[in-house]
C-alpha cells in the first residue's frame, strides 16, 4: 500500500507545485468525489465544494504557489510539508507573503477522500493586516 500511496502523493505534489488560478482543471484528477477538506477556517465536504472554495481562493489572490518540501507515506495516508507564496492585495500591502504548513491526505480509490491542512492562521492572514500584525508578531514573541 505504501508504494501506491507514494505514487499518488507524487501525483498530488505535481498537480500542486504547478497550480494556477487560471486552470484548477488537475483538482479533478487527485480528489474524490466524496472527499474532506479541512484546514483552520473551513470546512468543505464533496468535490464540487471544494473546488468552488479553491476558485474563490484564487480568485482572491494575485498569485499563489506550493513549494514543496518533504513528503511521507504510511499505509493510506500521506504527509506533505509546503511552503505556499502568496500575493493577496488587502493584505501587507499586496505584497508576497509565505506561509509554511503540512497536509494530512488520506486515500481511496486511488483519490484522496480526506485532506486537512495544518498552518498558521495568524502567520498566513493576521500578521498581513497593518494594525493587527505588528500586536499577532508581538503575542507571538512573548509566547
Amino acid at each position: 500500500m505504501d508504494e501506491q500511496t507514494s505514487e499518488l502523493t507524487d501525483k498530488f505534489v505535481a498537480i500542486y507545485q504547478y497550480l494556477d488560478k487560471q486552470d484548477l482543471s488537475g483538482l479533478e484528477e487527485i480528489y474524490h468525489h466524496d472527499v474532506v477538506f479541512e484546514d483552520p477556517a473551513h470546512r468543505v465536504e464533496g468535490y464540487r465544494q471544494l473546488f468552488k472554495y479553491f476558485s474563490r481562493l484564487f480568485d482572491a489572490v494575485e498569485y499563489c504557489s506550493f513549494n514543496i518540501t518533504e513528503q511521507l507515506c504510511c499505509g493510506e495516508t500521506a504527509y506533505v510539508q509546503w511552503t505556499m507564496t502568496f500575493q493577496h492585495p488587502k493584505l501587507q500591502s499586496g505584497k508576497k507573503r509565505l506561509v509554511n504548513g503540512c497536509s494530512r491526505l488520506v486515500f481511496a480509490e486511488g483519490k484522496v477522500i480526506y485532506h486537512r491542512d495544518y498552518f498558521d492562521m495568524g502567520e498566513m492572514i493576521y500578521e498581513g493586516i497593518p494594525l493587527l500584525g505588528p500586536i499577532v508578531r508581538q503575542i507571538k514573541a512573548r509566547l
